[in-house]
């Protein structure tokens, strides 16, 4: 038999609607055809990490926009290099075509 899997939304609701306690947990868990001690589990777990909610730092949330950010500039530098890499073969293509395949001798600084 395969196990029901449920979405953190859905467990979210579950609990939610138990926190408003408009209902009983039996009725709530008949209603959703689950386990009493299952919905007891659920709300454990959120209001045992509810706490985290509150507790992330505004500078855990700042690095996370910065991680962002800098991810965005590496992306764009990556972009760059690949640019002037096809820049700089097309012109040492060019160069060649133009002054000759030697052309590197001629204009390469030679140590004295």
């Amino acid at each position: 038999m395969k196990r029901r899997q449920f979405s953190p939304e859905f467990k979210t609701k579950i609990v939610l609607e138990m926190l408003r306690e408009e209902k009983t947990i039996s009725e709530i868990a008949a209603d959703h055809e689950l386990s009493p001690n299952q919905l007891r589990n659920w709300k454990k777990e959120f209001l045992g990490n509810a706490v985290k909610v509150f507790s992330e730092s505004r500078d855990a949330r700042e690095s996370k926009a910065n991680e962002k950010e800098l991810e965005q500039d590496r992306n764009d530098l990556l972009a760059k290099v690949g640019q002037l890499t096809i820049e700089v073969d097309w012109l040492k293509k060019k160069s060649a075509e133009m002054l000759g395949p030697d052309y590197e001798k001629r204009f390469t600084k030679r140590p004295f």
